[in-house]
């Protein structure tokens, strides 16, 4: 028995196969199998990519010195964000600091919000996740995600929210599929100013849940926010750096955020991270303040030597278009199988970052407190024997894929044609 506490990226218990190793888009498995990456959202250069292996190397002979301390590399690492990835938002962008991860990152902006706001409540739309750690996972609202234990065929014991959270409908889309609810979007979030009233911050995401960027949307919520003196987060911990087909998912509104946070794929995978990006006005706000937040080893001299590297390769390898052109084989395929499969209630997505739901149970139920394993993990099992593995995200009808940036168009279709077999088994039970 395995010493290892650890919680599956697919609910039900235990798995039925172990990674020993990668290389380029593949997992090398215990049993000799080579099989396709096909979620990894903390990825985007896939496994041993040349450049990030150089940097991990580089980063050995890096000191060894804590955030207290001011270091030329990590300024530099803060320039490269700015200048490489907000190239485009010089007119918005600020500064950033660096984190340990994108929850960490989440948790710390939205305190940071309640400092200078004065304000306690925090809001973000309905089924969002921002992370596992203090603040972040009060507003992690999946039922799954409650961050306490999942008793199987009980009760479950949510870890009880300290803090008033308001809830604001979510944005609603289908590449394939119908909608849960028709109306307008004008009235679905009639009355928002007056739910964000007392809030210190209002903090979206754009995939998670299977819910993705809407500008419409994303402008009306912020003018909401603005008027109602919340400041707006726009989470991109999962979108950010070009997962979406464009640096930033906001980038598609009129609107700019307060604050970012980045995370997963800002170190390209080869270190844990993350970031607090904010805009001009507040760090002009905060000429005459100290941020008093401190951790030993934030923005650790691994991780700058791979934010560098990463942005560096971004660039060059001019990804994030590459990203946009995959974006459209992805809509294709991903609907001409929907199209074949009953089973398949609704698709949606953009850029690397798509989620395929089944029909089945609400998801407003789904606590994975059942020894049964879900619909959802059996589909990704079954996908793993033709030869890709595939994520759930802990969700009981939901599978998503976030494939690497560099994966060429046969490999995505490897990916794309073993979900296609692993339906077969969501069509016999749907059928049945």
């Amino acid at each position: 028995m395995s010493k290892l506490i650890y919680t599956g990226l697919n609910a039900g218990k235990g798995t039925s196969f172990k990674v020993v190793g990668g290389d380029g888009v593949y997992f090398h498995l215990e049993d000799g199998r080579k099989v396709l990456d096909g979620s990894n959202t903390g990825g985007p250069l896939g496994h041993r990519h040349p450049d990030m292996v150089e940097a991990v190397r580089k980063a050995a002979e890096n000191p060894i010195i804590n955030e207290g301390w001011f270091w030329k590399e990590r300024e530099q690492a803060a320039e490269d964000v700015i200048d490489i990835a907000f190239a485009e938002e010089k007119d918005w962008v600020g500064g950033v600091r660096f984190f340990l991860s994108g929850g960490e990152a989440n948790d710390l902006a939205m305190s940071l919000a309640q400092s200078i706001t004065g304000r306690t409540p925090l809001a973000t739309r309905v089924r969002a996740y921002h992370g596992m750690s203090g603040m972040s996972q009060h507003l992690t609202v999946q039922p799954q995600w409650h961050g306490g234990l999942a008793v199987q065929n009980g009760e479950s014991r949510p870890v009880p929210v300290t803090i008033p959270v308001r809830q604001i409908p979510e944005p609603l889309g289908a590449k394939y599929g119908a909608l849960s609810d028709n109306r307008p979007l004008s009235e679905r979030l009639e009355g928002i100013e007056d739910t964000l009233s007392d809030t210190a911050c209002t903090i979206l995401d754009y995939t998670q849940g299977g819910i993705y960027y809407d500008s419409e949307y994303q402008d009306r919520v912020a003018r909401a926010a603005k008027k109602a003196g919340s400041l707006w987060i726009a989470d991109e911990v999962v979108t950010g750096t070009g997962r979406v087909g464009r640096m930033f998912a906001f980038q598609g509104g009129e609107t700019r955020p307060d604050i970012v946070t980045l995370g997963k794929g800002l170190a390209g995978g080869s270190s844990p991270v993350g970031a607090v990006v904010l805009s001009k006005a507040l760090v002009d706000m905060m000429e005459d303040k100290s941020w008093q937040t401190y951790s030993t080893f934030r923005g650790h001299s691994l991780t700058v030597s791979c934010i560098r590297a990463y942005l560096q390769v971004l660039k060059r390898d001019n990804l994030v278009a590459r990203v946009k052109h995959l974006e459209g084989i992805m809509e294709r395929r991903l609907i001409e199988i929907a199209q074949k499969h009953p089973s398949v209630a609704r698709v949606d997505g953009n850029g690397l970052h798509w989620t395929v739901e089944l029909h089945g149970p609400d998801w407003r139920t789904w606590e994975n407190n059942t020894g049964e394993v879900p619909i959802a993990s059996r589909v990704s099992n079954r996908a793993l024997e033709a030869g890709a593995l595939i994520g759930t995200s802990g969700e009981q009808i939901s599978l998503f894929l976030a494939p690497s940036f560099i994966i060429s168009e046969e490999e995505l279709e490897g990916i794309l044609s073993a979900l296609d077999y692993g339906l077969e088994l969501a069509d016999q039970e749907y059928a049945g």
